[in-house]
């Protein structure tokens, strides 16, 4: 951006001064925030979109008990995280736009990329986080240089990259049912021009739960993984740079464990028939999990002097399977009515996904920087699913290209337009077992338009049009309970944003503000239950949401540290017509009129008016640190906190299937050392400190079945970096 002006600071000084009027000086500054939201580094001040970010301890702490991706859930304001499949498969959702589907070719309108390699694949999506050096959470649609599938926005992970000085870190962790937590990472040059960096992850976890049933003890809840990444940085001239990466990862472990009639008719809150380390399966073989998961990719950047040609190659592969007793329970003993049992296997025989992007960008500080690109997209995914009573394997084919091109202008002092358009063309397929066939294609032309004032250097105000396209989408995991594949039309958003972002009190203070409103039009959603536990695709009419979020980070003192943010969305299903089935069980309260279907065969609730589902409400997140210098190091605490305000788990609206008020909270407590040229950390830590008890979603097709959050996980770890 621009150089700022020195002006006008006592305007854009108004909102932080209200915050803390009159804070003392002290020592101390928050760090400054380079993102790559818009595919080059910049400040995250001087970037015209809702982000978010986390890094370094208050990144590693959310991690340190063993937690998957879903540890970032509710951790920035907007996102929401959640999995009815363990560790394996999660469903991500911003600023309450998702996908409920638990098909794995499921479509969700989050992408994910890391390392800048789209992970399309909910499976590819759960690789465990491990030498991460930050996250961005790009809030909104991206429409234009990401393009296909961020109708939401977008999750990015960065691992840290070779350098040519040496640098690494170790970390162990032992905790509570046995589990270990370790990762580690080394790196630095390897010849003149050859640099280096390989990471390891390891995470063991013993059997907790029993199997009342069966009378077995410590039966599900174990996970073993491994995982590695490798990077090689090749400086082949001063002009050419190579990066070549690679990475494995093998899962063995627990599926989530469903519980049956663990809510009782008209109450959403678990009862007497729950209890966190027990279940009554008479089914599911224990429900094994296991997966593993492969990728290579290649960037080549080479200067042409007044631009630069980027190539970004990718392939992954994966495998794998998950095994559950899906009603929770069993005929005999319950707990509850259970009419009949289901015992589902779901796996992946052999995941494909190639990608290939190029870019050309400027080069230099011109008051017009610009790039334009092409992006590829190939997928090839066979799934197979084992009802018990049937079996049935579906081929899903993805093909999809598109045309990208963004400028950012500063035509005036302090004010920058950027524009970015994207024509995307989305090709998919589906073959089944059965003979089932189904084919859909579309193209759409998406992008942004946004406009910044820098008030000061250290304050922008920026306002942002952004469309995007999520493209046509296709269901076959009925094919295995003979029903037939459903379609869902291409949905396409409009956003409309005005945004604040400012450092202030000295750099000891960073305040971001967004406020949004969105309309998605032929809005895909997911119908999940009925008697059947069907997926069917439909396409809502329209979707509508308006909200607001802020981040505020804050040096107190020299010694205190916190952050706060929130988030509130107003999320609206718009379509009269649009009728799903409700609980399959009939044992839940729904709370939507009822519609009579024409052959008699039932009644269908009427969603028109409802929330998205799993769209919270309103989340809330917290924390503060807090050193105290002590010999050559440093006692420290940390604590952060979460809250979840109320979500609808499912289209239609019911008593039972819904949660308000959910929170969890961590602490770490420790001595931080600097000696030798190495930080030395040891900490007791707790996730989940208070062991809350939360509904993290629902199976509604013949009992009351819900599934809960991770319990209580407290130890000791011993860290070092250097």
């Amino acid at each position: 951006m621009y150089s700022r002006p020195v002006t006008n600071r006592v305007w854009a000084a108004l909102v932080p001064t209200l915050l803390l009027l009159a804070a003392p000086a002290v020592q101390g500054r928050i760090e400054e925030v380079i993102v790559t939201a818009q595919k080059r580094e910049q400040d995250l001040l001087d970037v015209p979109i809702s982000i978010a970010t986390l890094a370094g301890r208050s990144f590693n702490a959310l991690f340190e008990g063993g937690a998957d991706v879903r540890g970032l859930s509710t951790r920035v304001p907007g996102l929401y995280i959640e999995s009815s499949n363990g560790r394996i498969a999660p469903r991500f959702y911003i600023r309450g736009l998702g996908n409920i589907d638990f098909d794995l070719a499921a479509s969700q309108p989050v992408s994910v990329i890391m390392d800048d390699v789209v992970k399309e694949n909910a499976v590819l999506k759960s690789f465990p986080l491990f030498d991460i050096q930050q996250v961005e959470i790009l809030r909104g649609p991206q429409g234009s240089l990401f393009g296909r599938n961020t109708t939401a926005g977008i999750v990015k992970f960065d691992s840290f990259k070779p350098s040519r000085e040496p640098a690494g870190r170790v970390a162990l962790a032992l905790g509570t049912n046995g589990r270990v937590n370790f990762d580690g990472a080394a790196g630095g040059a390897l010849s003149d021009t050859l640099s280096g960096r390989i990471a390891v992850f390891l995470l063991q976890r013993d059997d907790y739960i029993d199997n009342v049933y069966l009378g077995q003890r410590d039966a599900l809840g174990a996970i073993s993984e491994q995982a590695f990444k490798l990077a090689l940085a090749w400086q082949a001239t001063d002009d050419f740079e190579i990066l070549l990466g690679a990475h494995s990862r093998d899962h063995e472990g627990t599926s989530g464990p469903f519980r049956a009639n663990v809510l009782d008719r008209g109450g959403n809150s678990f009862n007497e028939n729950y209890h966190r380390e027990r279940v009554h399966l008479d089914g599911g073989g224990g429900n094994p999990q296991k997966y593993s998961n492969a990728g290579i990719n290649l960037k080549l950047h080479y200067s042409l002097g007044s631009a630069t040609l980027t190539s970004i190659t990718a392939g992954e592969q994966a495998d794998g399977y998950s095994r559950g007793d899906i009603d929770g329970g069993n005929l005999e003993t319950g707990p509850g009515f259970i009419p009949f049992a289901s015992d589902t296997t779901d796996g992946i025989d052999d995941l494909k996904q190639i990608t290939q992007e190029l870019r050309l960008s400027s080069n230099g500080a011109q008051r017009l920087f610009w790039q334009v690109g092409a992006f590829y997209f190939d997928s090839d995914l066979t799934i197979t699913t084992d009802a018990g009573f049937n079996r049935a394997t579906v081929n899903h084919r993805n093909d999809a290209w598109a045309l990208f091109g963004q400028l950012d202008l500063d035509f005036a002092e302090a004010w920058t337009v950027t524009a970015g358009l994207r024509y995307s063309v989305d090709d998919k397929s589906l073959s089944a077992s059965d003979g089932s066939v189904a084919e859909v294609d579309d193209g759409a032309v998406s992008g942004n338009l946004s406009l910044a004032w820098a008030v000061h250097d250290k304050a922008t105000v920026w306002s942002r049009l952004a469309t995007a396209f999520r493209g046509p989408t296709i269901q076959g995991r009925d094919v295995a309970f003979f029903g037939a594949p459903s379609v869902a039309g291409s949905e396409t958003i409009r956003s409309w944003e005005l945004g604040y972002k400012s450092q202030f009190l000295n750099d000891r203070a960073r305040l971001n503000l967004a406020a949004f409103h969105y309309i998605v039009e032929d809005m895909q959603f997911s119908a999940v239950g009925g008697s059947g536990n069907l997926i069917q695709l439909v396409n809502a009419g329209e979707g509508k949401a308006r909200g607001f979020e802020f981040d505020l980070e804050l040096v107190v003192s020299e010694h205190v540290e916190l952050s706060l943010g929130y988030a509130w969305v107003d999320t609206e299903i718009r379509d009269e017509h649009l009728l799903v089935a409700p609980c399959g069980s009939g044992q839940c309260t729904v709370k939507d009129p009822l519609r009579g279907v024409a052959d008699g065969a039932g009644a269908y609730a009427q969603v028109d008016g409802n929330p998205f589902p799993n769209a919270p409400a309103s989340t809330l997140n917290f924390s503060a640190g807090l050193r105290y210098p002590l010999a050559r190091g440093e006692l420290f605490a940390y604590t952060d906190w979460a809250w979840q305000g109320e979500t609808n788990i499912f289209l239609y609206e019911s008593v039972e299937y819904r949660s308000e008020g959910q929170y969890e909270g961590g602490l770490r407590l420790g001595y931080r050392l600097s000696a030798g040229g190495l930080d030395w950390e040891a900490a007791v830590f707790a996730r989940n400190l208070t062991d809350e008890e939360n509904i993290q979603g629902g199976i509604d097709f013949n009992n009351n079945t819900a599934f809960d959050n991770a319990p209580r996980t407290y130890g000791v770890s011993l860290s070092g970096g250097w």
